[in-house]
This record gives structure tokens, sequence and C-alpha cells, in this order.
């Protein structure tokens, strides 16, 4: 495709202020730089919330309090709120937002897997049913997020099942420990295992940020980017905003001769609903 969206995923769960000062944790701060990253080039915001103490949280009053802080702005950009910001959500508390602020998009996890060797984190059949369901009820487009095949050979037996309905969207999420590592030849591998009518997006966390971005790019893709995944701009030098990032990127598309996705080019290329 000649249009490339640029997702960025301003936050996380992980990364607090001591591994990066400019990491946005409140929600002032989160939508005061997503609505910056669209007016630098993003087409999509994938939004984490964090409690109190910086840590990740499902709490659907932060949600609420950042959704509407970026609405206030007039920030047009595509809103993709996780359901996965706490490994010590419930599946309620993971679902609760979508159905009151049902945002344009949301990721939608398609396996279980150890998650960074020292826990799991569990998305079982009953509650990707549960949740695919709901996703279909409120109009939230899922965002499949992959850390292995095994994610991808889920998501088409639930597209069988009427779960997921398509075409389906694929963000390959590379360089996760527990998951695929972030190497070209995974990208190319997944990429492979898609259905022809899907669309997709990748990133690779730390060092593998820039060479999954430049394939991505190369191959096709979207891409994805931010401090949730990557709090080093370069080597030895760590980021001052995400801004840095969605603007590198633009610049990277441009020199691969593709053009930068707006956020109303990004609903029409993943069919999102009005």
């Amino acid at each position: 495709m000649e249009k490339c969206i640029i997702t960025v995923a301003t936050t996380g769960a992980w990364p607090k202020k001591e591994n990066n000062p400019n990491v946005p944790m409140t929600p002032r701060e989160i939508a005061e730089e997503v609505n910056a990253c669209w007016k630098a080039g993003a087409a999509v915001a994938h939004l984490h919330m964090r409690d109190e103490q910086g840590n990740g949280t499902m709490s659907t009053e932060k949600f609420r309090e950042t959704v509407g802080l970026i609405k206030e702005m007039k920030c047009g950009i595509v809103l993709n709120c996780t359901t996965s910001g706490d490994l010590q959500a419930t599946e309620e508390t993971r679902v609760n937002h979508l159905i009151e602020l049902k945002p344009e998009m949301a990721s939608y996890d398609c396996g279980s897997m150890n998650w960074m060797h020292n826990s799991l984190f569990l998305n079982p059949p009953a509650f990707l049913e549960k949740l695919g369901l709901i996703m279909q009820e409120n109009n939230v487009k899922p965002e499949i997020e992959v850390f292995d095949a095994s994610f991808i050979y889920n998501a088409i037996y639930y597209q069988k099942k009427g779960i997921l309905k398509g075409p389906l969207h694929f963000q390959f999420c590379l360089g996760a420990a527990g998951g695929s590592a972030a190497t070209v030849e995974n990208l190319v591998y997944l990429k492979s295992l898609i259905p022809q009518d899907s669309t997709w997006s990748a990133f690779g966390i730390g060092a593998g940020h820039m060479p999954i971005l430049l394939a991505s790019v190369a191959l096709g893709g979207h891409i994805r980017l931010g401090m949730e995944d990557n709090v080093m701009f370069a080597k030895h030098r760590l980021a001052k905003s995400n801004v840095e990032f969605v603007e590198r990127a633009v610049r990277i598309i441009k020199e691969a001769n593709r053009t930068v996705a707006t956020a109303d080019d990004a609903r029409e290329i993943l069919s999102l609903k009005k």
C-alpha cells in the first residue's frame, strides 16, 4: 500500500519516569502528547493508563478523563484503547471502558503467553469470545496483537466462528520476552500467515525498533512507535518525546516514496465504522 499509518503508543504499562523522565503518565500529559503526535503525522494513538503510583491500570475513570481531554483539544486521531494494561485486571475491568467510551479501535491479544519469563499474560478462549462480541456490539475494531504465530491461527479460527469480522487488522509485536524475536525474518514469516484481505502493522521493542520499522515500511505495511516500546531515540540517547519518533517515521516514509496516512486515511484503510 502506498499510504502508511503511523500508530503512536505514548505510554504503555512499563516505562516510568526513572527510565525516561519524558514518558507521559497523567491523563493531561498523555492527551497533550497524543495531540502533538497527531499534528506531527500520527494517525492512530494506542492508549494505556497509569495510576497514581505510575503503574499500569485499566481504570475506566482514567480512560474517560484522557479521552475527554483529547476530544477537547479537537484532536482528530483514531483512538485505540488497550484491553491489557494491567496483568492483575479482571475480565470486567478489561472491557468496561470499551462499553462506555466506544473507541474506534482496541487491542485484541489473541492468545496467552509467558510474559517477560516471570508472569502469565492470560487471554483464555472464553474471554476472547466475550471480548470479540463486545467489540462487535460497540463498533470497536479489534487490533489483533500478535506475539507469535499461534495468535494468527487463533484469530483465523475466531473469524470462522464469527467472533471476529473481516477484514482483520494485525499488529505484529516483536521483541517481547516470551514472544517472537524482533527479526526481519520473523516479520516476513508472520506476514505470510495472515488472510489476503488483512491489513498489518508492526513494531520492534527496544533495539528492534528501527530494523522492524524500516522493514515494515519497505514491505508495504504500517508502523507503530513510541515510548511504550522504546524509550531510547538513539544509542545512548533518551527520547525527548514521542513526537521525535513520529517525526523520524514521517521522514522515512517519505524517503521510501510512500505517503503518510492521515487519520481519515487510516479510517478508510482499516474499514472503521463511522
